[in-house]
Order: structure tokens, then sequence, then C-alpha cells
């Protein structure tokens, strides 16, 4: 069960080392200008597999447990399927639900994992296989990989790169599991933290906060949402940004040069290196500035 690009690797390493009787994906959605429906990339990688595939609106209701009581599985493997799964299909596979969970839990649990350790400065984050329950990323663990976040890591970047050690350790963890080798772990109480759900809202840059925050931002959000603020009313997405020392008035544009544009904040300075102007391209800030003049002085996000 899965949907965004961030399961396709489980999907063929599952594929690769098991049989799989169904994949279970979200329904297909309108998607670009023209709203044509397009399916997920589980769907489109299962049908390149020749596997086949389970669109339900809902999980609720008996119909869907009672389907998969059909297909009988010795596991459902769930990676970023975006359903919650009621309890009537929790309790139908022999070896139970387990899903890759894109933090070193129980931190970070919920919907945005990846998103909130970049944002919290986490010097570190992981991946976790862990039995399903019907809390919420709360079942016990089964087994966890560590790796580290770069100092240049976007929540794209990071997102990949564990998706791929998701994908092995989802094999290794069912290997383990089908030859009764691994004992679930319950979550320790303690370091408990929740991830939800990144909301627009929270993408815009606030320049009365320190630079370094802002940063982290910029990077967590990329690429969606997208760090954005304002100039002259209309909206500025910010795609990559670094910090510089100085001192000012947050929301002034304090210089602007090859390297980008800096703007104070309440401490140090935001230097915006890549940019996209609303309704054109990404481009670098000091392509930008060569089309649309951006005096020192000027403030941005009022």
């Amino acid at each position: 069960m899965g949907t965004p690009p961030a399961s396709v690797p489980s999907l063929r390493a599952l594929a690769a080392n098991f049989e799989v009787a169904a994949v279970y994906t979200r329904v297909d959605r309108p998607s670009g200008r023209g709203r044509r429906l397009a399916a997920s990339p589980v769907k489109q990688a299962a049908t390149e597999l020749g596997l086949p595939v389970v669109q339900p609106k809902r999980l609720r209701g008996g119909a869907e447990s009672a389907r998969l009581r059909e297909i009988a599985p010795d596991v459902v493997a769930v990676v970023a399927y975006g359903m919650i799964l009621p309890p009537d299909v929790l309790e139908v596979p022999r070896l139970g639900c387990v899903n890759v969970h894109f933090s070193l839990l129980p931190r970070w649990r919920g919907a945005a994992p990846v998103e909130r350790a970049i944002l919290a400065g986490d010097a570190e984050t992981g991946v976790t296989t862990m039995l399903m329950d019907e809390g919420l990323d709360t079942g016990p663990m089964l087994m966890r990989e560590v790796t580290a976040i770069a100092a240049d890591d976007t929540t794209g970047t990071l997102t990949e790169r564990l998706a791929v050690r998701g994908a092995a350790l989802l094999v290794a963890t069912l290997d383990a599991l089908d030859a009764a080798g691994i004992e679930p772990v319950p979550q320790p109480p303690d370091g408990a933290t929740i991830a939800p759900k990144v909301e627009v809202s929270e993408a815009g840059l606030d320049f009365s906060e320190p630079a370094l925050a802002l940063e982290r931002r910029v990077r967590a959000f990329d690429p969606q949402p997208g760090a954005f603020t304002s100039l002259d009313g209309k909206r500025l997405k910010v795609w990559r940004a670094s910090v510089v020392s100085g001192q000012g008035n947050p929301g002034t544009v304090v210089n602007v040069g090859p390297e980008g544009i800096d703007v104070q904040t309440a401490q140090d300075r935001l230097r915006l290196e890549i940019v996209q102007p609303e309704g054109k391209r990404r481009m670098a800030a000091n392509e930008f500035v060569r089309g649309r003049a951006v005096p020192v002085g000027m403030l941005l996000g009022r």
C-alpha cells in the first residue's frame, strides 16, 4: 500500500524479493493545467511490473477487509499510502501490517516527519519499520536505520535517500518476520513528537525570525509548498538560501550582488540565491535582479 514517489523503491524491492499479491494506491486525481486524471507513481510502477492494482476510495465499511481476506496476504507493507487502515484491515494479514516510516520513532510521528526534522535542525533522522496499530505511528518497532541530515538537504533530497534505504530495510524486516527472527519492541514514551501535515501558511518567511531558522524553512518546504516572501505585493518563492552575518532592520534588503540578495533578519542575514517570481520559472537571484530592480533599503514581506 503506497502512493507517492517515495513508495516506489519499496514496491520495486518487494516485487524483486516476494510475491506481491496486490498493490493498493490512492484513486487517480486531477493533475496539471488540464486537470486530467493521473495515476499515482505507485500505480504507474505497479502497471509496469504487471501487478494487480486496487484503488479503493475508502477502507472503512467492511468491503475492503473482505476483499483483503480473499487476497489472503501474509503481510501488508505500507509506505506513505495516505489512508488510515481501520482495525478490520489491520487484523487481516497473518504477520500484520508493516509500515515504513521516515523518522527514528518515536520522534516525528505523523504526516510530515522529514519536513519537521529539517525545520527543527535535527542532525540525524532515519527509517523505522514497525507493526501498525490503531494509533498514529505508535506501533511496536521492528528495525531502524540512522542517517545524517546534510547541511544542504531539502525534503526532496532527504526523502529520496530515505526511500531507498527504507526499501532495503523493509525487505530485511519481512525476511526476519517470516523466519520469526525479530521481536517487536514497544516505542519508548520519552522523546515522542508529532509531525503534523504541512500548511502552506507555514512556508511564509517571517524576517523577524533568525536567518538560520528561515534557511531551514527554505529547505524543509522544497519541493512542496515552497518557501516564499512578497515583493511589491507579489509572491516570490525562495528555493535556495544561505546565512551571512550582519545586523540591521529585519526585512530590509541590505545588499544585492552576484551571490544573491541579502535580507536582514532578527539574527544575521538571509541570502536569497535561487528565487521564483510569481508566474515564472526558478532562476538565480542575480538573474532576477537584472530584469527587476531590487534596491538596497527595500522591504520584503510587507
